[in-house]
């Protein structure tokens, strides 16, 4: 969809992730959920009346089960001086139909041993590559090695309609020695097709 915002489709809930208000220059359209999930209260990223269907929004830190998927809210920082500058950030875990899927939202800083653990095993993970007001190229790989996820979908990096200052993913690419990278509309993935180490996947947005 665009910036942080993602529909993770499982065969019982459609989670929406951050969705972003009208002029950040994607479009999000009507798009309906189950659940939505809200890393920090900043306009980019936590749009829910943009969102359609009946959903329960989750905005912080805790356990949630809801239709069948249980989703953990890990509290981190938007900047590396433990909230300070931006606030509090929520990085989601989510098991969607045994697939571990983990949303970084606008983390702002390398992780803690504890956080780590927290978080815990992923197979998916949505990481902002942008810089600026998030981790950037070199804190993002950074974190992918604390984390190890099988796939690794950038975001929250700068595209020609994207109206914010931050880095390109180009500059991640690079970083991760992955520079040729086509872009999909969408990314199937269930525990059968997994990559077997981290592997970058660039997804479409709507603009």
């Amino acid at each position: 969809m665009g910036h942080s915002c993602f529909r993770i489709k499982g065969s019982q809930v459609t989670i929406v992730t951050d969705p972003f208000a009208p002029d950040l220059g994607y479009t999000l359209g009507k798009t309906a959920a189950t659940i939505v999930t809200v890393s920090h209260g900043h306009p980019g990223h936590s749009y829910v009346s943009g969102v359609s269907g009946e959903y329960k929004t989750l905005k912080g830190p805790g356990e949630y089960e809801i239709g069948g998927v249980l989703i953990i809210g890990v509290a981190t920082f938007h900047d590396a001086d433990k909230g300070s500058l931006r606030g509090k950030n929520t990085v989601y875990v989510m098991d969607v139909d045994g697939v571990s899927v983990c949303h970084l939202g606008d983390l702002g800083h390398t992780l803690t041993s504890s956080q780590t653990e927290e978080i815990g095993n992923v197979d998916v993970l949505l990481l902002p590559v942008g810089g600026v007001n998030t981790i950037g190229p070199s804190q993002s790989a950074e974190v992918i090695r604390q984390i190890e996820p099988k796939a690794v979908i950038p975001m929250h990096y700068k595209t020609p309609v994207l109206k914010r200052e931050l880095e390109p993913v180009e500059k991640f690419l690079k970083e991760m020695g992955q520079e040729h990278i086509e872009m999909r509309p969408k990314l199937n993935i269930s525990r059968s097709n997994l990559p077997l180490t981290a592997q970058v996947f660039l997804l479409e947005y709507h603009s």
